[in-house]
């Protein structure tokens, strides 16, 4: 099990993955809507890519978006224009999981540092459709630009150094257990997220705070709502 070796309010920042803990997702969307535009079904589309290693080089930033999308329609026989194939293969991205008033709390506390494994066509989107809960970041870790995908401790390295204090002062969170374990390798205090409510509580255990303080009529501060 892993230990915990964290103490009540030694934390300094915040470091969030992106993908189905800030935003949810669900790639069936995409391949859904490529149905049609080539003689493959949603099911056989990533069984195709997966032997290429294509998504994984793009999301290292080794590939430019334009010959991804090139290779892309090679590989699954595309009928697509870019502008086209960007819209559907950005149409994943559905719920925002942790609101940003939840965001802008922690942000007035501590160092916010989004973590992600994405790719420019992807994230070109978020900026646009997302703007407003990016703003509350202090920094964005994304795997294209640093060219290290999680698990890898180079993507781990980076946000901590962005963050600006020591691994065991920054607290992560993210659905996918094996990153979750690389985090903790690096000296972070990581959890598994489930739910916001679920990630509420870990947060609180720790002491780390992000509700809005409102002035009781005795002048002291209580809790926000």
């Amino acid at each position: 099990m892993h230990r915990v070796c964290w103490l009540l309010g030694m934390h300094k920042a915040i470091l969030l993955d992106l993908g189905r803990v800030l935003i949810d997702f669900d790639f069936r969307r995409g391949y859904r809507a490529l149905e049609g535009l080539c003689p493959y079904t949603a099911e056989e589309m990533p069984r195709r890519l997966a032997s290429t290693g294509l998504v994984e080089r793009f999301e290292t930033g080794l590939v430019e978006p334009c010959d991804f999308v090139d290779q892309m329609c090679r590989i699954l026989e595309l009928q697509v224009a870019y502008d086209q194939f960007r819209e559907i293969w950005s149409s994943i991205f559905t719920d925002i999981l942790i609101p940003g008033s939840m965001l802008e709390g922690l942000h007035r506390r501590y160092r916010l540092v989004l973590v992600s494994n994405t790719n420019a066509l992807h994230f070109e989107m978020i900026r646009e459709t997302y703007r407003d809960l990016l703003r509350h970041f202090d920094a964005l870790v994304l795997s294209y630009e640093v060219h290290a995908m999680k698990p890898r401790p180079e993507i781990f390295q980076a946000a901590v150094e962005r963050a600006g204090c020591r691994p065991e002062e920054c607290f992560y969170t993210d659905d996918i257990a094996a990153y979750v374990e690389g985090a903790r390798r690096m000296g972070i205090d990581a959890v598994a997220f489930e739910s916001r409510m679920q990630l509420e509580g870990e947060m609180r255990r720790r002491g780390i705070e992000w509700e809005q303080k409102k002035t009781g009529r005795d002048g002291g501060e209580t809790p926000g709502l």
